[in-house]
């Protein structure tokens, strides 16, 4: 078993505003994001940064547009200019400007940009949240989030929702407490059925243990991550979301390539899906298979799966556990996650 603690992270950093209550209040703000976002490709030729006073620095376009430039989307534009983001930001603004400017127009040939801008007008002020190469492959978050409303509901209710704190749920969620999270940069999701745990029998130490089924499904429409969902069994979440005694049991990854639309469509949401519909009894059965697996010639089978120095290492976690060799395939896990419990 490992400690998990994506969701403890995401809890301690996000501030008010890109913490949500329910998935049907994320969906909400995230489509009403998309519908005042613009992408287009540009010449990085067509692009150049100019200062202004007490406001850092804005791009503007050879056709006169301009937009406000986000933390994130300067970073990538300084990286599109071949210049560390970081030291360009402890620069006075014009000559960050110059640096990034040389850059684009004169240092590097002449590429497309795929550029993302949000808001403008009654919108606030129009800003550039991403600057990616022509072929991103764009999954919105209005479309994951669509998907998980589709298959789990809201969030707040059902079977999987937002876990509770040591298997209690939570009377009401809060912003305090909610594990839905959605900002300018990514999101972050992470739901569970507490309700219907998975009884195993001879868990460890001889006990019975009852697990309960969670997921976590990150997203990012400016580059800054692949879309992920990760599911996993687990024992308990504590209050700053910790999540205790998980066993990991798959993570699917899709980067931002310019099939991952197509790849959202044919691989995340049907599993997502599925997910939703497994039962506890099947899940239960596939464990209780590897419980009873019985390995032969342990050492061989580490050796060829891991290599001989890290098989060795998952024999002795093993045997500090559980003070037993390994025998069976739910073994082999107890000691090949053995770090992850001990770092939490």
């Amino acid at each position: 078993m490992s400690t998990l603690t994506q969701a403890s992270k995401q809890w301690a950093t996000r501030p008010d505003e890109e913490r949500f209550v329910s998935l049907i209040d994320m969906l909400a703000h995230a489509e009403a994001q998309r519908a005042i976002s613009k992408a287009r490709v540009m010449s990085s030729r067509d692009l150049s940064v100019r200062p202004i006073d007490d406001q850092g620095l804005i791009i503007e376009s050879r056709e006169g547009g301009q937009a406000m430039i986000s933390h994130h989307a300067f970073g990538q534009l300084a990286g599109l200019a071949g210049a560390p983001g970081g030291y360009l930001r402890s620069l006075p603004a014009p000559l960050a400007a110059d640096c990034v400017n040389y850059g684009l127009q004169v240092e590097r040939d002449a590429e497309d940009i795929g550029v993302l801008l949000v808001g403008g007008g009654a919108h606030g002020p129009r800003t550039l949240r991403a600057a990616t190469g022509p072929k991103y492959g764009r999954v919105w978050n209005s479309q994951v989030i669509d998907a998980l409303v589709d298959r789990f509901g809201d969030g707040v209710n059902g079977d999987f929702r937002v876990p509770g704190v040591w298997g209690r749920p939570l009377d009401q969620v809060t912003k305090k407490d909610t594990t839905l999270y959605c900002g300018d940069r990514d999101m972050f999701v992470f739901l569970a059925d507490e309700e219907n745990r998975i009884e195993l029998p001879d868990r460890r130490d001889g006990k019975t243990g009852a697990l309960a089924r969670g997921f976590f499904v990150t997203n990012s429409e400016v580059g800054a991550g692949a879309l992920k969902v990760k599911t996993f069994l687990f024992d308990y979440v504590c209050a700053n979301r910790i999540v205790w005694g998980a066993l990991e049991l798959d993570e699917l990854n899709i980067r931002h390539t310019s099939a991952a639309p197509d790849r959202f469509v044919e691989q995340v949401a049907p599993a997502l899906l599925a997910y939703s519909q497994a039962s506890a009894d099947n899940v239960s059965t596939v464990l209780r298979t590897a419980q009873r697996s019985k390995v032969d010639k342990v050492a061989d089978f580490l050796a060829k799966r891991f290599g001989p120095r890290i098989g060795e290492r998952i024999e002795h976690a093993h045997m500090l556990d559980e003070g037993r060799p390994i025998e069976t395939l739910w073994d082999v896990v107890t000691g090949a996650t053995a770090p992850g419990r001990r770092s939490g």
